[in-house]
C-alpha cells in the first residue's frame, strides 16, 4: 500500500524508516512524532487514534483505515479521500473497506 501511495504522489515515511519500529512507542508518542514532523498518521489502529483525535490533541491529520488485502485498491481509496480535503491538518479521515 505504501508503494502504491508513493506512486500516486504521496510523501510517506513508515515507522520502520524512522528507526522507531519495535520500540513499544505509545500511540500518543507516534502522533506526537508525526505532528512534529508535520506528517499525518496513516493507521489500521483505528480505535486508539480516533480516540486521540477526539481528545482534542493537535495533529497534522489522522487517516484511520480498515484492513484490505487489495493494497492497490486501498491506496486508491485513501488517495481519493485525501484529495477531497483542502487540508488534512487536524482532520480525522476514515477510509473503510467497502462491503
Amino acid at each position: 500500500m505504501v508503494e502504491e501511495l508513493r506512486r500516486l504522489g504521496h510523501d510517506l515515511l513508515t515507522i520502520q524508516e524512522t528507526g522507531r519500529a519495535n520500540q513499544s512507542l505509545s500511540d500518543e508518542d507516534v502522533l506526537k512524532f508525526a505532528t512534529t514532523e508535520a506528517r499525518a498518521v496513516l493507521t489500521l489502529n483505528r480505535r486508539h487514534f480516533i480516540r486521540l483525535h477526539q481528545s482534542g490533541v493537535a495533529h497534522a491529520g489522522v487517516v484511520a483505515c480498515t484492513f484490505d488485502s487489495d493494497f492497490t485498491r486501498q491506496a486508491q481509496r485513501i488517495h481519493e479521500a485525501i484529495a477531497s480535503l483542502a487540508s488534512l491538518s487536524g482532520q480525522l479521515l476514515k477510509v473503510n473497506r467497502p462491503g
